[in-house]
């Protein structure tokens, strides 16, 4: 089902749109409801896909493998790391 709607725009705006229309071999109702369902539909599968990639994130069950490095091995500190950079 079909429902029409009345908008505002700028006369520039609308004066381009028909012009764009046209050349496009279309009406500027047309071109309006095209972009609007592409711009929906391209709302409406971002949120599907966000939210399985949230839920798939939710419930994943991986193994990463090995046990944490400690903090310090990480980012080695103490006397091991003042004899590296003062070697480098």
């Amino acid at each position: 089902m079909k429902q029409n709607i009345t908008i505002s725009v700028d006369t520039e705006l609308l004066r381009e749109a028909k012009v764009l229309a046209a050349q496009r071999n279309t009406s500027v109702s047309r071109l309006l409801a095209d972009e609007l369902e592409t711009k929906v539909r391209r709302e409406r599968d971002y949120e599907r896909a966000r939210r399985a990639a949230l839920d798939l994130m939710e419930n994943a069950r991986m193994n990463l493998g090995g046990q944490p490095i400690p903090r310090e091995v990480l980012y080695r500190r103490g006397k091991d790391a003042g004899e590296r950079d003062a070697a480098e």
